[in-house]
């Protein structure tokens, strides 16, 4: 399944345009920045994946190209959930996650992104905190509803395996979490 132009830097498949220009719309500083959001057929250990396209890392910040991968069928340990099954809205918690790795890279020089991206395949204290850092950057825009809603879905989901919970509770924000990093971010606010 291709994906169609959603607005001037962006793609996303055809049947998520909503919950992308949803998400998008979250991450202002983004809108230039190009991104195409597409359907895989699977992702190892994973529901969405964002990355840098690896031609773009010689063009410096301003040149990268990122992809957000979603997988056709969103698999979690045993149960297949087909991504049309899936509440708008965590698609939109999801998207906003991966938005955040977004931000996340772009703060990042292109060696500084090759030293992310084998800390990220060796090691588990650095999963945490990329997850959290991504977690963290969808709370500060203003998400937390849509990163609330993803969370509940799969914790709260009879369906899907302790295993896979308990992986969410480890590399991820907890509900308790997100709401100190909410009082944080509204106290800013006042002081601004």
């Amino acid at each position: 399944m291709s994906s169609i132009l959603i607005s001037k830097h962006h793609t996303a498949p055809e049947s998520i345009k909503k919950e992308a220009l949803e998400a998008l719309s979250f991450y202002p500083e983004l809108k230039d920045v190009e991104i195409d959001i597409r359907f895989k057929k699977e992702i190892k250990k994973s529901t969405m994946q964002a990355q840098p396209q690896f031609g773009s890392l010689l063009k410096g910040k301003m040149g990268r190209r990122y992809v957000i991968f979603i997988s056709k069928k969103i698999k979690i340990s045993n149960t297949e959930f087909s991504t049309k099954s899936i509440p708008s809205k965590v698609i939109v918690g999801w998207l906003g996650h991966e938005l955040g790795h977004i931000c996340d890279y772009q703060n990042r020089t292109t060696f500084g992104l090759i030293i992310f991206g084998f800390k990220y395949l060796f090691s588990e204290k650095f999963i945490k905190e990329a997850e959290r850092n991504a977690d963290s950057f969808a709370i500060v825009h203003g998400m937390e509803d849509y990163i609330i809603e993803t969370k509940n879905f799969i914790l709260d989901n009879a369906n899907i395996p302790e295993s896979y919970k308990n992986r969410i509770k480890r590399f991820y924000l907890s509900p308790e979490e997100i709401m100190l990093l909410i009082d944080e971010r509204d106290k800013a606010l006042e002081i601004d």
